[in-house]
């Protein structure tokens, strides 16, 4: 009958030992005044981006799509071009 492995040991890491908090870690955290988000961590993009809906062609969807993660970005950077930004 083949023998249990034992259980690798872990290294104990105490929970109380948190990370260095730093300048730049509090400039990116959420603030809140009570239950109140008062401003995400976030900064704010000097031209964001504005949501909007629109009817593609399935065909060019695909073609977007099937070169993974970033399919949006990379119709935009499509479209800029066209428009010559």
């Amino acid at each position: 009958m083949p023998t249990k492995k034992p259980s690798s040991e872990r290294e104990w890491v105490d929970p109380d030992d948190a990370p260095h908090l730093t300048k730049e870690w509090f400039e990116r955290a959420d603030l809140y005044h009570g239950d109140k988000l008062i401003r995400r961590g976030r900064p704010k993009a000097a031209n964001p981006k504005e949501a909007v809906n629109i009817r593609l062609d399935t065909e060019v969807l695909e073609h977007f799509r099937k070169s993974g993660p970033g399919w949006q970005t990379r119709i935009n950077d499509a479209l800029r071009k066209v428009v010559g930004l």
